[in-house]
């Protein structure tokens, strides 16, 4: 992987069980600041639960403008669901009910799914977190959402716990998911993947170039003079090939310069992440 810089970057972390997304990122964040000598911005593509393990991609400087792309990426999970039994919160660290009733043959679904989000979920209703809701003890109706599970793939099955490799979109929730399963929940849960970066890759030392986690993102080749207008505000031709509303990352040589969106016959630019052609150069 191509190295990036405390002024735009990437660093992945293996999150441990145990802690919290919030907590890896401050970390982080507190190394890196001590290490420029002054405050480093960072930001985060995707929390995981306390309880989860795996990849936590945190975005380093102007990198932190590409959550909005990188929240929407593909992931996969290898999740352990605990069978005969549920838990209010739909993992190991709510409250475990036994109730002895085991599939004979449990299989997760997978295409297009409409389920409702786990009751401790960070979303907002009304301007409130679900989970604080969830914490007082209230009772409510945990909202529906669009979720799409591309595979479920049993791994193992021992009578009481059954695993299963995931491949999903964005925004599912794989607790939600394990839920179809009835009397389960999830006992383990790792990120294994999000987009094209991989937990194997994670080392919370590195800073990595953020055009690493869009290599999936088609790509926009540009020269300096167009690399110039991007960084200016101004679009460019759009090329063929790439319908209405299509993001693309416009690269100049092997730099990555922003990324842009087609509307019509413009590539217009959205999130640049070049402050200038010279500092792509230097890179």
């Amino acid at each position: 992987m191509k190295p990036g810089s405390l002024d735009c970057g990437v660093v992945l972390v293996d999150k441990p069980a145990g802690k919290t997304s919030h907590d890896v990122v401050a970390a982080v964040r507190r190394d890196l600041s001590t290490a420029a000598g002054r405050k480093v911005k960072t930001g985060h593509a995707g929390t995981l639960d306390p309880f989860a393990t795996g990849l936590l991609v945190i975005l380093v400087g102007r990198a932190t403008r590409l959550q909005r792309y990188l929240l929407h990426e593909d992931k996969s999970y290898r999740v352990v669901a605990r069978l005969g039994w549920t838990s209010d919160s739909g993992d190991v660290d709510g409250e475990l009910t036994h109730t002895g009733r085991v599939p004979a043959d449990p299989q997760l679904p997978t295409g297009e799914l409409t389920l409702p989000v786990p009751a401790y979920s960070a979303i907002k209703v009304a301007g409130e977190r679900l989970y604080a809701r969830a914490r007082r003890g209230e009772e409510f109706e945990p909202p529906v959402r669009e979720m799409t599970v591309y595979r479920a793939e049993r791994m193992a099955f021992d009578g009481e716990r059954a695993t299963f490799e995931i491949d999903c979109a964005g925004g599912t929730y794989v607790r939600s998911v394990v839920a179809t399963l009835e009397d389960a929940y999830c006992e383990e849960l790792r990120r294994t993947r999000c987009g094209s970066l991989r937990a194997e890759d994670a080392d919370a030392g590195a800073i990595v170039d953020p055009v690493e986690a869009l290599r999936e993102m088609p790509a926009l080749r540009v020269d300096e003079a167009g690399a110039r207008a991007l960084i200016h505000g101004r679009t460019l031709p759009a090329p063929g090939g790439h319908g209405g509303g299509s993001a693309l990352r416009a690269m100049l040589g092997d730099s990555f310069v922003g990324v842009v969106r087609v509307d019509g016959a413009q590539a217009r630019p959205e999130t640049v992440l070049a402050a200038s052609v010279e500092e792509l150069a230097a890179r």
